[in-house]
């Protein structure tokens, strides 16, 4: 756009005049209100007609009229959207903190509390050799050293489990001898990104599908002389057709373009300055077809790594419920009190022991609470976030699947509106097969029929066929209108200017 449409004081001009054309305005009737250039206002019409959910009419005489039934309430200015606007980058920050949050307290549980469990175990061993090679002080010394050497190798171990994942390679760091197969060199991941990838999922397949489905329709327009019209572009989104007319104009208001009316009184839409390019390779997906949305997998991880980080939860649940159970109902052991350390036999009774002995104060509450509550907790909401992400997912993918269909579907009608079978739009990928491919079909056709009304007939076979003569006829306006384009006007010619000669004496 030239400096004039960026300009804000000519842009409330427009919106002005409209403001006093109750009953729509054509681009002409702006002109005269408001004395700018009619070049000016064609420009700026998309932009208001976007910013306030414009509806557009074609008259008689083949000229646009545009209204706005819902008044003029902006959708990006105003308390409201900035609002809007604020919210949603807040609770983004808020879910983003959460995750972060969580992942570290997933790293404190699955690392912390595991090491915990394994010292405690590590403990009860020495102290139960310590007990029986007491007349012997060169064969506790022996034994204690060994001791401290399996705890550092079990720590070494975890390590190496937790940050690595190379459950194939020797304890020594040197890969396990044997035949390499295919596909199985690739390092495994770390196991504590399989665990985030259970909990949280890999992220959305489809990030930045705004700018692809953008790429889409530019690169159609270019290899179409810059004219799209409604039905092409809901074929290229697969957006129902209110959506797709805002959409539209949006799109106009960013790119450049203005809605223009045929002959025959069909409404296109028209992006000359896209046809200006210097890079003649088309780019489009063949022709009037779009690439396809991705479904949400719930997890990347390969195998039966979910099954080993959901039995990792399940350790962490039993344990938690086994020591706030025998916290709850047995307290401070008999054994404890009465200071007949040879009676303990529990691992419940070991522990309070032996955190007794280290802290020299009443354990109960830290093994209530920190061996107890805390990893119970963590263990429910560890099976909670992925249950409800399960469950959403199954939603998410059925809205994915019926708009990959749409595309589908729309693209079926406009390429012969004439002859319409029911039960003929079908699919054999994945992610264009809603649950029900009837009803989705049935959208379909009320979406193109709200575009063209269709004449229903019955077969001999009983099935409905749709004829969409009007889709037939805007068809036919739309290559008309195209072939009336000079080709040659996108035609950059010679280079007549480079900064490169410039000479600056």
């Amino acid at each position: 756009m030239n400096r004039q449409v960026n300009d804000q004081a000519a842009y409330n001009k427009v919106i002005a005049a409209f403001k006093k054309q109750r009953k729509g305005a054509t681009a002409a009737d702006i002109t005269a209100r408001t004395a700018l250039p009619l070049a000016v206002v064609r420009e700026m019409v998309p932009r208001a007609a976007d910013e306030f959910s414009g509806r557009l009419e074609v008259t008689e005489s083949g000229e646009i009229l545009y209204s706005f039934p819902h008044g003029f309430t902006s959708k990006y200015r105003g308390f409201g959207p900035a609002f809007s606007r604020f919210f949603a980058r807040f609770c983004s920050g808020v879910k983003a903190l959460g995750i972060l949050l969580f992942k570290i307290w997933i790293m404190v549980m699955l690392v912390g509390y595991f090491v915990l469990f394994l010292l405690i175990a590590l403990a009860a061993v020495l102290l139960s050799v310590a007990a029986k090679s007491s007349n012997s002080n060169s064969r506790s010394r022996g034994d204690g050293g060994a001791g401290i050497f399996l705890g550092g190798r079990i720590l070494d171990l975890v390590f190496r489990i937790w940050f690595y994942s190379e459950l194939s390679r020797s304890f020594n760091g040197r890969p396990v001898r044997g035949p390499v197969r295919s596909g199985n060199s690739a390092k495994k991941a770390p196991l504590y990104k399989s665990i985030f990838s259970f909990v949280f999922g890999d992220g959305d397949p489809n990030k930045g599908w705004e700018e692809t489905e953008k790429k889409t329709v530019i690169a159609y327009l270019q290899t179409h002389r810059g004219v799209i019209s409604l039905p092409e572009y809901m074929v290229l989104s697969g957006r129902e057709p209110i959506d797709a007319e805002e959409a539209l104009m949006a799109f106009c208001a960013e790119f450049g373009g203005s809605p223009e009316a045929t002959d025959e009184g069909t409404v296109v839409y028209r992006f000359d300055e896209l046809l200006l390019r210097n890079d003649k390779q088309d780019r489009s997906f063949a022709g009037a077809s779009a690439p396809l949305k991705r479904l949400k997998a719930f997890s990347q991880n390969k195998g039966g790594t979910n099954f080993w980080v959901g039995l990792i939860n399940t350790v962490n649940l039993l344990f938690g419920s086994y020591f706030l159970v025998n916290a709850l109902t047995t307290g401070i052991p008999p054994a404890i009190l009465n200071n007949a350390p040879q009676r303990i036999s529990s691992l419940y009774d070991f522990t309070i022991a032996l955190f007794y002995q280290l802290t020299g104060a009443n354990p109960l509450t830290f093994v209530t609470i920190g061996l107890g509550f805390v990893p119970l907790i963590f263990s429910v909401l560890f099976w909670l976030i992925p249950a409800i992400r399960f469950f959403t997912l199954k939603g998410e993918n059925e809205s994915l699947k019926l708009e990959n269909f749409r595309k589908i579907g729309y693209g079926r009608i406009w390429s012969a509106p004439s002859l319409v079978k029911s039960g003929e739009i079908k699919t054999a990928a994945a992610e264009c097969k809603p649950r029900s491919l009837s009803k989705a079909e049935d959208r379909v056709i009320k979406d193109m029929g709200a575009i063209a009304l269709p004449d229903i007939t019955i077969d001999a076979a009983g099935a409905e066929v749709y004829s969409f003569g009007g889709l037939e006829r805007e068809k036919a306006a739309l290559e008309k209108y195209r072939a009336g384009i000079d080709g040659g006007a996108s035609d950059l010619g010679k280079t007549v200017f480079d900064s490169h000669d410039m000479v600056i004496e």
